[in-house]
Parts: structure tokens; sequence; C-alpha cells
């Protein structure tokens, strides 16, 4: 297994993106191949990733994944010179009941791959606090490494110092220090970062945060920490394709789709045939199932309700094959989306769900859903996959596609619901999980 690190933190909102992507330009720019992944369940940052280092960023989901279905994914990082994973939440954050590998903290990922861990610190109001908060963070699971720490939103030189005097002390490596006028904060929005592809600037973005990591963080000593643990690649059989030719909405009102779902597919001899909604597109009529991605529909509910192309040729399509829609594609397959402002968008109409953003409520969680309908008509066994939206339901009337659950097993109203061949869920699926 390459080489490696994880950039996290003690919560969110500490830096680690901006971390992470400085820290991977500012290594690709020395010569290296690095590859990224994206700790737990999240569909923009591994964009991010990718704009970063040129190569495709994977999901590594210790409650959603098993083991050697982790282990197969860390193995694309063969071939690559190191590998830098951020983290999601704090790095011990994750649910009470452990799922397939673990309860989907960072740290069990951590654990798994052996890649050791590079706190990143907001100093904000605190100097030898924040020694503290590191060594409970190195001594809190002794099957995880602390390789040392970043600190950042550091407020001046006399804070800095008194700051790495305490760490040395401690015996904690302090690997960067970031001031407060650094100049990379990434802008966000509802579901957290704004898109990638949304970015007009994000070469400049990434080049800034690339020349700041290379004067501001020890690069040597961060590549001189990187380690794994002595595993290999296990058997693992992906996620078969739902068809021979996928129909995939791709644009920024669709682009919630993992990566790892459709590398598989594709390795599974797959054709994805992309489109956009937004392009006023329909689905390619030789595809022999349909999948709408989630991603930002309120945002462009007026273009979607106005691209009549597209929603007459998704009709036309469902009409002899399965349509599957995740999330933000489930909302733009159903009857009506009401957006902030209160105004009804008439969308395709394949299922009878309405739904409002005008007054939002976050739903946000791992999911376990037993299907009582074959999602895209292929996947009816037991899935793991998770949800995070801010949609309020309004009348969803057609059938419930699965019995879903949450981590601790609690029932949730956010079945699903299908009609014939079309099929919506608000969780994203990430995984088959045991019966």
């Amino acid at each position: 297994m390459t080489r490696g690190i994880i950039i996290s933190a003690p919560a969110s909102g500490s830096g680690k993106t901006t971390v992470t992507l400085g820290l991977i330009a500012a290594l690709k720019a020395r010569g290296l191949a690095v590859q990224p992944f994206k700790c737990g369940p999240d569909y923009i940052d591994p964009a991010f990733h990718r704009a970063a280092a040129g190569r495709e960023s994977m999901n590594l989901d210790s409650w959603a994944m098993t083991a050697p279905q982790i282990a197969a994914h860390a193995a694309i990082a063969e071939g690559a010179d190191i590998v830098v994973a951020e983290g999601s939440m704090g790095l011990f954050d994750g649910v009470a009941v452990p799922g397939a590998a673990g309860n989907g903290a960072s740290a069990d990922i951590a654990a798994l791959t052996g890649w050791p861990v590079v706190l990143v610190l907001d100093t904000r109001g605190q100097t030898q606090s924040a020694t503290a908060t590191a060594l409970g963070f190195a001594a809190m699971r002794p099957d995880v490494r602390l390789a040392g720490v970043i600190l950042n939103r550091v407020a001046s030189a006399r804070h800095e110092v008194l700051i790495r005097d305490s760490m040395q002390k401690a015996g904690i490596a302090v690997l960067g220090v970031l001031t407060r006028e650094a100049g990379i904060e990434l802008p966000e929005r509802h579901l957290g970062l704004v898109q990638a592809s949304e970015h007009k600037t994000l070469t400049m973005l990434i080049d800034r945060a690339g020349v700041v990591a290379a004067e501001r963080l020890d690069l040597d000593a961060i590549i001189a920490a990187a380690s794994s643990s002595a595993g290999k690649a296990q058997d693992f059989a992906p996620l078969p394709p739902p068809a021979e030719r996928i129909a995939l909405a791709q644009d920024d009102a669709f682009s919630f789709v993992y990566p790892h779902l459709v590398a598989g597919w594709r390795a599974a001899g797959a054709t994805i045939l992309p489109f956009s909604p937004l392009a006023d597109q329909a689905p390619d009529d030789s595809a022999g199932v349909c999948w709408l991605p989630g991603g930002y529909p309120e945002l462009h509910a007026g273009t979607l309700a106005a691209a009549r192309s597209f929603q007459d040729g998704l009709r036309r399509f469902a009409a002899t094959r399965p349509v599957h829609g995740e999330c933000g594609g489930y909302m733009a397959m159903g009857a009506g989306l009401i957006d902030a402002q209160g105004q009804r968008h008439q969308m395709a109409g394949l299922l009878g769900l309405e739904t409002s953003f005008e007054k939002r409520r976050m739903h946000l969680g791992y999911r376990r859903a037993a299907p009582l309908q074959a999602l895209a008509g292929r996947f009816g066994g037991a899935l793991r996959g998770h949800e995070f939206h801010y949609a309020t339901i309004l009348a969803q009337p057609d059938q419930p596609l699965a019995r879903v659950t949450d981590a601790n097993g609690a029932e949730v109203p956010e079945t699903g619901s299908y009609r014939g061949q079309v099929t919506g869920s608000f969780f994203h699926l990430i995984a088959e999980a045991a019966p």
C-alpha cells in the first residue's frame, strides 16, 4: 500500500480542505504524483481534490464499506508517490453503532490503512491549550498515530512562539503554521463548500494554496512522516452496473455521485453516457438505464422546469426503461419543487413527490435500506448509503421504495418511492450491506 497521511482536525471548520488542497498542490509542484482520498460520505471535496491532484479522489467510509472494500479502493494509489487523504468532521467523530468496518470516523481509516494523522488545529483564542488538545488526540486510540500538527489561523509571531514552545515540550511535532491572512478560504453554502465546477478562479485558488503550503508547511517532514500498513488489496466485488449503457446526469445541478460507483461500473465494462439537464439534454436513447444523482436542483429549479427536451426525453425513457434518482435527482423526478423564495416549479412528474426548500430542515446521516422494489431495476438487496439534504417532503404519494433505517436502526420517514420502473430515494447509494 502506498505511503500516505490523513489530514484531520478536532472539528469541522478547522481548515482541513484548504490545507489538503495546498498540500496536494505543493507536493505536485515538487514533481510527486499525489493520490487523494476523502474519509467519509462527501460529494463535494473529492472534486476539489481531483482538480488539485489530477487524479480521481475516492471516498473511504468505515460505516458503509467493509475492510476489503476500503483496501480495494485504497489500492488505486499504487503507482502514486504519496497519499493525501482528507478526514471528515473531527478525527474520532462517528455514529454510536458501528457499521461494516467501524463507526464512520476518519480514525478508522487511519487504523485500517496505517496512514498517520496530521492534525489541523484552529488556534484562535488559545495558546498552550492547543497542546492539550493535541495530546488528547495522540492518546485517544493506540492504533492511530499522530504525525504532528499544523497550526491554523495563528494571530501573530508571539502567538506562534507560545504554541510552538508548548508543543515542543510535549513532544508534538509542528509541521506547519498558517496565519489568519493566508487568503485561501473557500466559500460555502448550505450543503458545504461551493462546488469546484462553479469556481471560475479555481486554478488560481489552488495555485495560491500550493504557494502558501510550500512556504509555511514543512513538506520534508510531512513526506518523511507518511507511512502505511503492510496490508494488501483484498478480494472485493463492487456494485455491478445497472445496465451495459448508463445515461448519467452530470452538471452543476446533478453532481453528487460517488466516484467509486462510476469507476466500478466502468471496470465491469459499462459505458457511461453523461448528459446535462441544465443544458436541456435528454438521456441517451441507447442507454438501458438513466441515473439522476443528487446535487442542487433547488438552485436551478426554474431552468429545469423550462427544460422541455430534458423533461420530455426523460418521460419517454421512463416509459420503457428504469430511471433512478438520488436526493436532488429524486426531487427533479417529482411533480413539483418549491424553492427558497416560495415559488413552485414543475418537475418531470415521473413520481408524485412534492418537496420544498422554503422551510428547510436538515436531514443528515447514514442509512441502511431494505428495498421493496429494486433500485434502477437492479439493486434489490440490502444497501448502505448516506442522506444529506434540507428539503421538506410535502407529498410522497407513490409506493415506498424501501424500509430505511438510520445508523442506530431507527426507521426514518424518507423511504423513497417508486412507480413502475421509476425509483427514487433521498439516500445516496454507497455499497451493498450484509443481509
